[in-house]
């Protein structure tokens, strides 16, 4: 006999919202955080390039400027991926993520293409007589030591939330880390042999070039696995199921298809249930699964349920 009443409806725990918000939270203090540090380090490498002469302060200081106005940018593609859907866009706008990262990725390679031409053209064509100061590398060795504390900052927020955008930029930290090694580790050379010290300082804007071009493929390819959908880690399938498996009257679980990208994922799964249940209640069982794996794992905006009967010699 059929229900006389729809039954009330399931909600979510105001804890999945706040969840929500406490990932955009995160992902934009860190960024704040983030472009603080470089300010400071590019007004040093600034006042360092005017003082001691340096193309490996310059290149440095132009590089972490460049990533100032990236991490701006993503900042704003984080905002825009929090949209709630609408009529146009049913599945939200969480895509805007890693599709600024791959943008900000493709910055970085199109920048630092545009610094090894113009390095191997100084190199080359105007052979450098000018001698650095042997005080210079302490301005990149400090700098090294900040980004390398805020590259393990955002990695471990980027991770918390499976942010391959905040990643990317997380990269640029590292990227201007090793940048600054590069900086630090040629301007020590020449100020040990001082009369090739312009020559060798040439030669460390080369490499910081050229790393800023081979990590920002890196960071530009794991974006793209996330806008082409890519199988998430086994960890989510995992955590999917046990969510599915808790409820009451689900005998198992069978197809699981998973979506993340940026703020959201998206969860298609078969459920078994008995092959007597009626349909109101395993329509029911459904919407407990829905809210049980969105309160296990926020990040998921929609969740697709599908119904099979289970019978036991079918596993």
């Amino acid at each position: 006999m059929a229900q006389s009443e729809y039954p009330d409806p399931l909600v979510l725990p105001p804890s999945y919202q706040k969840a929500r918000a406490l990932r955009k939270e995160e992902l934009s203090s860190s960024i704040w955080r983030g472009v603080g540090v470089r300010s400071l380090i590019i007004i040093a490498e600034f006042v360092g390039f005017f003082v001691f002469g340096s193309f490996s302060l310059l290149f440095d200081a132009l590089a972490s400027t460049v990533d100032i106005g990236s991490s701006l940018f993503l900042l704003l593609g984080i905002k825009m991926a929090q949209r709630a859907p609408d009529e146009d866009h049913p599945f939200g706008h969480g895509r805007i993520e890693p599709l600024a990262g791959l943008l900000l990725a493709l910055f970085m390679v199109a920048g630092g293409f545009f610094l090894v031409v113009n390095q191997f053209y100084s190199l080359t064509s105007h052979p450098s007589e000018e001698i650095i100061s042997g005080y210079a590398w302490l301005i990149p060795f400090g700098a090294v030591i900040l980004l390398e504390l805020c590259y393990h900052m955002m990695r471990l927020y980027a991770k918390k939330n499976h942010s391959a955008a905040l990643m990317a930029d997380a990269v640029h930290f590292r990227i201007d880390a090793l940048n600054s090694g590069f900086a630090c580790i040629a301007l020590i050379i020449a100020a040990l042999f001082p009369l090739y010290s312009g020559t060798i300082d040439h030669i460390g804007a080369l490499l910081i070039a050229a790393l800023t071009v081979l990590i920002g493929l890196q960071a530009a390819r794991n974006n793209i696995h996330q806008l082409l959908d890519r199988k998430p880690e086994e960890d989510f399938f995992e955590r999917v199921r046990a969510a599915a498996a808790s409820v009451e009257g689900v005998l198992g679980t069978e197809k699981l298809n998973i979506q993340l990208f940026g703020p959201d994922a998206h969860v298609d799964i078969d459920i078994e249930v008995d092959p007597a249940m009626r349909v109101d209640n395993a329509h029911e069982i459904c919407q407990k699964v829905r809210v049980e794996i969105q309160k296990v794992w926020p990040t998921v905006r929609d969740v697709i349920v599908h119904v099979e009967p289970f019978y036991e010699n079918d596993h």
